[in-house]
C-alpha cells in the first residue's frame, strides 16, 4: 500500500497590499466591492515575468492565501458564523471561518492588469479582494467561467443573508480628506455595513483603519453617518 504524507509545507509566493490594516471593515466576501483595488507583490523567487504569461486573457483569478493574523488555539468541529449573530453553531467545513485545521482562504478577484516595477518586478493589480494588508499568497489560479460558475448552486445558511446596503452620509469636508482614488472604495465599504451582525447601538461610534486613515461612524436605522476621518500617524 502506498504511503502518503500527513504533513505538507507551502511556499509564500507573494503578499497582497490592501487598504485594510486590521480585520474590521474588510468585505465579508471577495467580489462584493470591485472599487477596491489591490496590488500583489511577488517574492523575489517568483518575479519572473514568464510566471504571468497569458494571465491577461482571464478576467478573474482565484487567490489561495493564508490566514496570517488568526490566533491559533487548535480547531473546533463547529464555529459561530458572524452573519448568524455569533450564537448559532455550524460545522467548520460548512463555513468560511478562519478557525480551521488548515488556515487557508480562497478568494475570487477581478484581474486589472500587470504593472512592471524596476525594483519589484511584475506587480499584479486586482479588484474586489477581501484580504488584510500583507496577507501571504500561496497560489494564483485562473477563474474558468465554464467550470467554476454554477448558476444552479445553492447557498445553504447564507442564502437569506442578502447583503442590505446602508444609506451612507459622509460630509464632503470629511470625505475630501481621503485621496480621490480611495473615496469610492470607502463609501462602498461603509454601504456594506462593516459592523458585527450582533451590534446595533445607534449611539455607538465605530472606528476602523482604511488606506492609512481612521474612519469613525455610527449607524441609526438604515443610515450610516461618518463622524470623523483623520490621518493615522501610527
Amino acid at each position: 500500500m502506498q504511503a502518503f504524507q500527513s504533513n505538507y509545507s507551502h511556499r509564500v509566493i507573494a503578499r497582497i497590499e490592501t487598504d485594510f490594516d486590521d480585520k474590521f471593515g474588510i468585505p465579508r466576501q471577495s467580489g462584493l466591492i470591485p472599487s477596491l483595488h489591490s496590488r500583489i507583490i511577488f517574492e523575489p523567487e517568483y518575479r519572473n515575468p514568464d510566471c504571468l504569461r497569458g494571465i491577461e486573457d482571464f478576467s478573474h483569478l482565484w487567490l489561495i492565501w493564508q490566514f496570517s493574523c488568526v490566533e491559533r488555539r487548535g480547531w473546533s468541529a463547529t464555529v459561530r458564523p458572524p452573519r448568524l449573530g455569533g450564537n448559532t453553531r455550524m460545522g467548520v467545513f460548512a463555513t468560511r471561518s478562519p478557525f480551521r485545521p488548515n488556515p487557508i482562504g480562497l478568494s475570487c478577484v477581478q484581474f486589472v492588469g500587470v504593472l512592471q516595477d524596476p525594483r519589484l518586478g511584475p506587480i499584479l493589480e486586482v479588484a474586489g479582494a477581501d484580504l488584510l494588508n500583507r496577507t501571504p499568497i500561496l497560489d494564483i489560479k485562473p477563474y474558468l467561467p465554464h467550470a467554476d460558475c454554477h448558476p444552479d448552486a445553492t447557498g445553504g445558511f447564507s442564502t437569506p443573508l442578502v447583503e442590505k446596503q446602508l444609506q451612507v452620509n459622509c460630509p464632503a469636508e470629511l470625505l475630501h480628506r481621503l485621496p480621490s482614488s480611495k473615496q469610492t472604495g470607502l463609501l462602498d465599504v461603509l454601504a456594506q455595513d462593516p459592523r458585527p451582525a450582533y451590534q446595533n447601538d445607534p449611539q455607538r461610534i465605530y472606528g476602523f483603519s482604511f488606506a492609512g486613515f481612521e474612519i469613525h461612524f455610527r449607524v441609526e436605522n438604515e443610515t450610516l453617518t461618518v463622524t470623523d476621518i483623520f490621518f493615522n500617524e501610527l
